[in-house]
């Protein structure tokens, strides 16, 4: 029975990761070939400023009256539906794309999908706790296999071409794949162990609790407060290589000194190196949690990001080639370190009550508040230095990224104190 537990979310993370990996690190890449490169930014701001409420709302809904299996494979399926709207509004439109539109379906898309990220992490803690599993040291190796595939999809989209010899991440086929992807989690989540509701019949319950808003008292926790804060400002950092990475490396290919080289030509499959060392990341993290404590944890984190934009700025596709493939061997550090600590950290100090709100409350700060600020900064400056300069200047726009990462770095260190096994539950 455990082993066949253990298959079956894993199963469920292949997919789920699978669907974002389709598109995730390409979709700039495919916007700058319609002519849509100085708005890459806000497609990527759109997965931000979703999640600042939608999976808030989703995780009040599992608490509450949706089964948290049930509501991930109806979210997958809304979001499966529009992103093949959109790939089909690609193929038609071919070069004359509608900014309006593509952006349109795309964000009805990443509204559905983003919550199902903290649900999908709900449903396993949940089903693993039901199992008698202890989520810290069992979940990480189930959720690398998430990572695998997105690996798996950012590959697929990187070498499979069309008709025309066009490779898929530089073409609308990239969110064809992600919207079948997401029809088969609707299909799969339907089979997956119930996670009940948290309903309750204390008519005395506050309206706050009714809805589930009472996830935000954590922030009458100070520690719990300025974690919160501290992953917004982190959230700024995550989605910025995801959207400009690959039009990054892709752009050597109009250098002649570079133009041949096999990075610039494969960037997913260069960029997917990150997601390998993601994978190593994840197993490392119920050791390091171990050793270190959460507080090490994310600081590690957090320089990790400082060396993966600094490299990305000293790196190119020629000689140094090396700086590149270090900068991806970094990030899995940098993502998992704080991503999947900080989702069992705010699992390891919440009750059942609130856990999905919660879990909900860490998107809205991370993926929410903070990735839509990111990404929106980020384009206008990669506009200022690229786009919109006589001679693009990729390396000062990255050398920025790495210094706003150092900041928050050292405010971290000095503003978070360490639990130092204090890991009392907040109702």
């Amino acid at each position: 029975m455990g082993k066949s537990i253990r298959f079956r979310l894993i199963v469920m993370n292949i997919i789920q990761w699978a669907v974002w990996g389709s598109y995730l690190t390409s979709l700039g890449s495919y916007l700058a070939s319609v002519g849509l490169a100085t708005r890459i930014g806000i497609f990527y701001a759109m997965q931000g400023i979703v999640s600042i409420f939608m999976p808030t709302l989703m995780g009040i809904v599992a608490d509450k009256w949706v089964p948290a299996q049930r509501l991930l494979g109806f979210c997958h399926g809304i979001a499966g539906v529009a992103m093949i709207a959109a790939a089909f509004y690609g193929m038609t439109a071919g070069s004359s794309i509608s900014f309006a539109a593509l952006f349109s379906l795309y964000s009805i898309s990443v509204a559905f999908y983003m919550p199902t990220i903290a649900l999908s992490n709900s449903v396993a803690y949940n089903i693993l706790e039901k199992n008698g599993y202890d989520t810290v040291k069992d979940f990480p190796p189930i959720r690398v296999f998430g990572t695998i595939g997105f690996i798996c999809a950012m590959l697929f989209v990187n070498f499979m071409k069309d008709g025309n010899g066009v490779a898929f991440q530089y073409s609308y086929n990239q969110l064809l794949v992600s919207g079948i992807c997401g029809l088969v989690m609707l299909l799969y989540c339907l089979t997956l162990p119930n996670c009940p509701c948290n309903k309750t019949s204390d008519g005395n319950v506050s309206i706050a609790e009714r809805f589930g808003f009472n996830a935000f008292s954590l922030f009458k926790d100070r520690n719990m407060a300025v974690f919160f804060i501290f992953s917004m400002l982190l959230g700024v950092a995550l989605q910025i290589t995801n959207g400009f990475a690959n039009p990054f490396i892709t752009h050597f290919t109009e250098v002649p000194e570079f133009a041949q080289t096999w990075g610039a030509r494969n960037a997913n499959a260069l960029i997917s190196i990150s997601q390998i060392s993601e994978t190593l990341g994840i197993l490392l993290i119920p050791i390091a949690m171990k050793l270190f404590g959460i507080k090490k944890v994310m600081i590690i984190s957090l320089f990790a990001w400082v060396l993966r934009f600094g490299l990305f700025g000293a790196g190119d596709t020629g000689s140094g080639i090396w700086m590149l493939i270090l900068s991806m061997i970094v990030y899995g550090v940098a993502f998992d370190f704080f991503n999947i600590s900080g989702s069992l950290y705010v699992n390891m100090r919440t009750t059942e009550k609130i856990q999905n709100s919660a879990q909900g409350l860490f998107m809205l700060m991370t993926n929410g508040i903070g990735a839509t600020m990111g990404t929106l900064c980020a384009q206008a400056v990669v506009n200022h230095f690229v786009y919109n300069a006589a001679e693009p200047d990729w390396s000062t726009a990255w050398y920025i990224f790495a210094g706003y990462a150092l900041v928050v770095a050292l405010l971290f260190i000095f503003l978070f104190k360490d639990p130092k096994g204090d890991m009392s539950k907040i109702a």
